[in-house]
């Protein structure tokens, strides 16, 4: 079992350095960033509809500096640990980046719970299956 996940683990390593982050990954980052109430570059793009580039360029970010200073013309991420940690927006920084550099008058920013997906099933399964296996042993180590 070590090994299938040590195997799993190092290629999605292997496919992360060679930077063919598959869809997978990015939807689970999505669920992650939803589960905290963040926006993923994604998000903002579909709110503000605008290109993927541009939101880049909206961004206050700096290759020197990993979190800049707050710039009220710029469209200001979360603090990031790492210069590779993805892009996460609050939704009321989406907002205020909206309303008053773009000049977009009604916005609504909706922060919606990651839709059921197969990862959620897969660990509901390993999860009942270790319960089981605890009842089992527990029931073993009674008698």
């Amino acid at each position: 079992m070590d090994d299938l996940l040590n195997s799993q683990l190092n290629a999605h390593l292997d496919s992360y350095a060679n930077g063919q982050v598959n869809s997978q990954i990015n939807s689970q980052l999505n669920a992650q960033a939803a589960a905290q109430g963040l926006m993923t570059v994604e998000a903002v793009q579909k709110a503000l509809n605008r290109s993927r580039a541009s939101v880049y360029r909206y961004a206050n970010t700096n290759p020197s500096d990993l979190n800049p200073s707050y710039d009220p013309r710029k469209l200001n991420p979360e603090l990031r640990v790492n210069k590779d940690d993805p892009l996460l927006f609050h939704p009321n920084e989406v907002a205020r980046f909206a309303q008053d550099v773009l000049g977009i008058k009604q916005v609504t920013i909706e922060v919606q719970q990651p839709s059921e997906t197969v990862t959620h099933d897969l660990l509901r399964a390993i999860l009942s299956e270790l319960q089981s296996l605890r009842a089992a042993l527990n029931d073993r180590s009674s008698v």
